[in-house]
């Protein structure tokens, strides 16, 4: 038995980068792990088949709100319950701020469709779930984008702050499941591996001179879950470097 022993977790965008550590994590802990991503099905069912605990993988693509629905059916299909629900799923590319007309209708939309309305549908559609168990969480990845006047685009950036205000929102109306996000700064993840300028301003600005890893924002999601005083709070792993 350890800790999270009888919970199950869905972890969406989880074939990679910060929802995979956050799935090895949470079923290292005991959790049931719900794998998730919407076309890495290779990799999702890799990660699926290498953690320690139960898990099963489910392809779905949470800006589809009925491919979102799914994803909650078969979670209770296989499992009967869902406890924890880590919105990891997300998507950007670069548009720099000072190009607007860069910034098309279709790269807005489809920021805001898989980072907003993705995560928003898949979580309203989770809170009669998560209220059936004894301690329903909510654990958001957003950035420090949705903090400061920075990030991959202007749009992905508003939409961060989004999702930053909808935890708050959440947390204070639909207590008692909690509702918490972990705002990282930049990560290393195979989606930024070859951003070097990039990592290579955050080691000379942060306080911490480095990028982040996924372990990093893991272990702050594991933070966020464990501490049954806190919701609604926002998280920020950046080294110190919004300082």
């Amino acid at each position: 038995m350890t800790e999270l022993t009888g919970q199950v977790a869905l972890v969406t965008g989880s074939s990679s980068g910060i929802g995979e550590e956050t799935a090895r994590r949470l079923s290292a802990l005991g959790a049931t792990v719900v794998v998730n991503s919407s076309s890495s099905v290779e990799a999702g069912n890799a990660v699926s088949n290498s953690l320690p605990n139960e898990s099963t993988y489910v392809q779905a693509d949470i800006s589809d709100q009925a491919q979102g629905h799914a994803l909650l059916d078969a979670t209770m299909d296989a499992y009967g319950r869902l406890d924890i629900l880590v919105n990891n799923a997300g998507w950007t590319t670069v548009v720099p701020h000072h190009k607007l007309d860069e910034l098309t209708d279709e790269i807005f939309q489809k920021t805001f469709d898989v980072n907003v309305f993705g995560t928003w549908w898949l979580t309203k559609a989770a809170i009669p779930l998560l209220r059936q168990s004894d301690s329903g969480n909510v654990v958001t990845i957003t950035s420090i984008a949705g903090v400061r006047p920075v990030g991959s685009s202007m749009a992905y950036s508003m939409a961060k702050a989004s999702l930053n205000h909808m935890t708050k929102l959440l947390a204070k109306s639909y207590s008692p499941i909690r509702f918490n996000a972990v705002a990282p700064g930049l990560v290393v993840t195979p989606w930024t591996e070859d951003w070097d300028a990039q990592h290579a301003a955050v080691a000379k600005n942060a306080a911490i001179p480095r990028s982040a890893t996924p372990d990093d924002c893991a272990e702050a999601v594991l933070a966020c879950i464990r501490n049954t005083y806190t919701t609604g709070q926002i998280m920020v792993v950046d080294g110190g470097l919004t300082l």
